[in-house]
């Protein structure tokens, strides 16, 4: 999947976004919007992005499944709040955790998921995840906020047992402690209000295979230098394909601007 750029007319939003196979065979990362993109589109949005795992390439299964489920719950009532947010993630677990039991080879598949939710015409946003893909938004081109990995490294960190500055080459970074494939152990984590937009605002959602690559800095520099968001995510992701070593997992990310050129 390469990029799909330019505003749409008469938005407030630019979104762009890539996914790469990395150094795998298949391509276990899915993402994709709804509601931008329409000439007028001035209502809510939906931005999601997953990173699948499993068995006998169920991973793509899984991501997919995610992210269609969200897209298409999300389209069949748009709507942006924390607590639309949850719906659609707790729709996307049980329909991962169905999944599971229709194949033998699909029984094991697990995936993360990000969903970003956004009405321009209100200057909101909410957001929620489960698993190591990460939310970013920015604000004056400076880091704003940050989802937290749910990963056994991150839990570490948080008990002062670990160094967050060593997390991209630690080999139990990516041992997740929550993610979409079970209804007993699922965690999601929401934030509490809907997020108040300015003008110039930035996210980036990405799965483990692109933030690994980049620091939060080369991230901000990247996002202050850059004319547009399509240059923005073609820049983070040359960057990425320099850094990748053999074996490269799959990376994938979906940038959004809001009030500002695209």
């Amino acid at each position: 999947m390469k990029q799909a750029g330019a505003e749409a007319a008469g938005s407030t939003l630019a979104i762009a976004m890539v996914s790469r196979l990395g150094g795998r065979e298949r391509n276990e990362d899915a993402c994709g919007h709804w509601g931008w993109g329409k000439p007028g589109q001035e209502g809510p949005v939906c931005c999601v992005l997953a990173d699948g795992a499993g068995g006998h390439g169920a991973g793509d299964v899984a991501s997919q499944t995610a992210v269609s489920t969200v897209l298409q719950s999300f389209g069949s009532r748009p709507a942006c709040d924390p607590s639309r947010v949850r719906e659609l993630i707790d729709l996307a677990n049980r329909a991962v955790v169905a999944g599971q039991a229709s194949s033998v080879a699909t029984h094991d598949m697990r995936t993360t998921l990000v969903v970003w939710l956004c009405d321009a015409s209100r200057a909101t946003a909410a957001w929620g995840h489960s698993g190591d893909s990460r939310l970013y938004c920015f604000r004056n081109g400076k880091l704003f906020a940050r989802t937290r990995d749910h990963s056994l490294y991150q839990s570490m960190i948080d008990a002062g047992l670990a160094d967050a500055a060593a997390m991209r080459g630690h080999p139990q970074r990516n041992v997740l402690t929550a993610c979409l494939g079970s209804i007993e152990d699922f965690e999601a984590d929401i934030v509490a209000h809907g997020v108040a937009l300015l003008p110039g605002d930035a996210f980036l959602l990405c799965s483990d295979g692109f933030w690994e690559a980049l620091d939060d800095a080369a991230i901000e520099a990247a996002l202050q230098k850059a004319p547009s968001v399509q240059s923005w995510i073609d820049a983070l992701e040359q960057s990425v394909a320099r850094q990748g070593p053999l074996g490269q997992d799959n990376y994938t990310a979906l940038g959004v601007w809001y009030g500002r050129a695209p």
